[in-house]
């Protein structure tokens, strides 16, 4: 698969390939209510648009269908999950994997074992209000890790139920943004179609086992 992708001027591109920066003294907080919260790192992927274009051509990428009204629609936007043991297509993700679990291991006290990875074609593509909370995290505290590839888009997230603004986080170009404590169950977040010109994302999820 190819596609039309403009490459990031402040994406720094390494010779042989894509690298991480560092986690530690680098991640911004941002506290939420009910006990959630949000960590973003910028540019922490290095390179990123090298790892991009090599997930556009490597992953065997899946277009899915739902029932949703009644209706059998198209889900806008190809998709590919990782399983827990099952070889990720990349040996960086591999790297980014044991990062996040080594940084978080004292707030999450598990490794991250899964990646799910949703691929932007361009602004039509979406994903819709939601909270990950397929398995345990739908009664326990746990953390979704983001890593952006390719262009930016808008990541939204709003209080379940009202009450609290919108927060808007513009990710791409190697960014890391990591949904913790009660998130899942108490915000959600989506990706908004968008009428502007934009360029394709990838979006890959690590996760612990258990959690969708």
């Amino acid at each position: 698969m190819t596609v039309a992708f403009q490459a990031s001027l402040l994406d720094d591109g390494v010779s042989g390939g894509a690298v991480l920066g560092p986690l530690g003294g680098t991640v911004e907080r941002t506290v939420l209510t009910r006990g959630a919260w949000v960590d973003v790192r910028r540019g922490w992927v290095s390179g990123s648009d090298q790892l991009f274009t090599a997930l556009v051509e490597s992953v065997p990428w899946r277009a899915e269908r739902r029932t949703m009204y009644e209706r059998v629609v198209d889900v806008p936007r190809l998709v590919r999950f990782y399983g827990q043991g099952e070889p990720l297509p990349d040996p960086l993700l591999v790297e980014a994997r044991e990062a996040l679990s080594r940084h978080y291991a004292a707030e999450l006290g598990e490794p991250f074992t899964t990646a799910g990875m949703c691929f932007y074609r361009d602004g039509r593509d979406s994903v819709a209000w939601h909270g990950d909370t397929i398995g345990r995290s739908s009664t326990e505290d746990t953390m979704v890790a983001i890593v952006s590839l390719g262009a930016p888009r808008a990541l939204l997230l709003r209080q379940r139920g009202g009450g609290s603004a919108t927060l808007r986080f513009a990710v791409g170009h190697g960014d890391l943004l990591v949904m913790g404590g009660s998130c899942q169950r108490t915000w959600e977040h989506a990706v908004p179609k968008t009428a502007k010109p934009v360029g394709p994302r990838i979006s890959v999820q690590f996760r612990p086992a258990g959690v969708r």
